[in-house]
């Protein structure tokens, strides 16, 4: 792509050349109009001047004197060191009532009859060049006057004027395009250096920008470019604490599930190879727990705003998500209950949020719920807020471990658990606005509730 100063000074260029060659042909136009109003005065002038000498009160011998001393004078009209080359390019003329010539120039055209009207006319002579000129009759002598110039010696005058215009134009044009050029490298200076310290740094360097002094307009790019780099610092922060998260998790499950393969290897018997077998199972089914809760805790760790979604049947959702844990909760010999209030309308809430989190807490209570326990959620209405609460019938909590069963990796009184379902619901609650409390129910049993506003838009969390 084209640079910035490039661009600009093609623009700035562009848009001068264009207003100086409108300019200068407006110019070239007037110019040329004025000029020849001038040579035309000239001429009248002329006529005028060679009028006021015929009518000087001579003798008829006198004036046949006079006219021979013009046209003698006349005929010296040639290009020497006292005249000029453009003398012999003016003519004049002047004729009798009978239409003979009194006074001529050498230079005069030849014309078969006198030119017929007074006043400025153009007129081609028997050579066929143009001439421009001005008739002049004068009824007290009686003669007719008439001063002529060539249109090539015209127009190569008016060339000439216009061209010794127009060329300082043109090369003050040259001399402030590239006084431009200067001005702008100048002008962008800032940000060439800000190039030149970006491409300086290390690859690896995430460090933020510390540019000064640093123009007005320059500095939301740092900004953004600072804002940037704590968001990749940020990035790469989470995928160490995954990998080093994953790579402590893992590594008691994988030796685990080694043990019981050497053990299935090695059993002696029918039964002891069946009772490895599933030991092996379900050390897999607990490693892929833990797998799955670790790609959800990575993907929800941000903690930027997130989009706002769209609105949602929150009823239907729940639904949902509860028939596809039904077989496996009949499967452990569970049984599950939904208990909703006729005031649930829709919300605009992330449906794969509530998802994870429901399936968490479900999971949760079916790990701490008796055989043929009863684990049933409620969605009821509230005043600013709806509550997701899953119930369930095993020992509760101790309050001194309350706290603690937000933490990541902490397990309570289950050794197939990875200590991440309760910190995944904490994430999500956060980033929904609310909160997640931990009731213990009478007799027995406890309580998960989590919090959805009915005004969550996607934005941070509510303080």
């Amino acid at each position: 792509m084209m640079s910035i100063r490039r661009r600009t000074l093609t623009l700035i260029i562009g848009l001068m050349l264009a207003g100086l060659a409108v300019i200068s042909v407006l110019n070239w136009n007037d110019s040329n109009h004025e000029i020849a109003e001038i040579y035309d005065a000239q001429l009248a002038q002329n006529a005028r001047l060679l009028q006021g000498v015929m009518r000087m009160p001579l003798a008829s011998k006198e004036h046949a004197e006079l006219y021979q001393a013009f046209n003698k004078a006349l005929g010296e009209a040639v290009p020497k060191v006292d005249g000029h080359p453009y003398e012999s390019k003016i003519a004049f003329q002047v004729w009798n009532r009978q239409g003979q010539v009194l006074v001529h120039t050498a230079s005069a055209p030849s014309f078969g009859t006198p030119p017929g009207t007074p006043g400025f006319s153009d007129v081609v002579d028997l050579k066929n060049r143009q001439w421009r000129a001005f008739m002049l009759e004068d009824k007290q002598t009686d003669v007719r006057i008439w001063v002529g110039e060539r249109d090539d010696v015209r127009s190569d005058l008016v060339d000439r004027i216009l061209r010794h215009t127009l060329l300082p134009n043109v090369l003050g044009s040259l001399i402030l395009a590239a006084m431009v050029w200067l001005a702008i490298g100048w002008g962008l200076k800032p940000l060439a250096d800000m190039a030149a310290r970006l491409r300086a740094r290390h690859s690896g360097s995430l460090e933020p920008l510390q540019l000064t002094p640093l123009p007005s307009e320059l500095e939301p790019m740092q900004a953004a470019l600072n804002r940037m780099l704590a968001q990749i610092q940020e990035v790469m922060g989470r995928e160490r604490r995954f990998i080093a998260d994953a790579a402590h998790e893992m590594r008691t499950p994988l030796a685990v599930l080694r043990v019981h393969a050497q053990n299935l290897m090695e059993a002696g018997s029918e039964e002891d190879r069946r009772e490895s077998l599933e030991h092996l199972i379900a050390g897999v089914d607990r490693a892929s727990r833990l797998v799955n809760q670790l790609l959800t805790m990575a993907r929800l760790e941000p903690q930027s705003a997130i989009p706002a979604s769209p609105t949602i049947d929150l009823v239907a959702t729940v639904r949902a998500s509860l028939v596809q844990l039904t077989p496996w909760l009949l499967n452990k010999g569970l049984e599950l209950a939904f208990d909703v209030s006729d005031e649930i309308g829709p919300v605009r809430v992330d449906s794969a949020a509530i998802d994870i989190a429901l399936n968490n807490l479900v999971t949760n209570a079916a790990n701490f719920s008796p055989k043929n326990g009863l684990i049933t959620v409620r969605l009821n209405k509230k005043a600013d807020h709806y509550e997701l609460s899953v119930e369930d019938e095993g020992p509760g909590i101790n309050e001194e471990d309350r706290d603690r069963l937000f933490e990541r990796f902490y397990s309570r009184g289950n050794d197939q658990g990875a200590g991440l379902g309760l910190n995944i619901v904490q994430a999500i609650a956060d980033r929904l606005g609310g909160q997640v409390r931990l009731e213990n129910r009478t007799p027995s049993g406890l309580r998960a509730t989590l919090e959805i506003f009915r005004g969550w838009t996607g934005n941070a969390a509510r303080t």
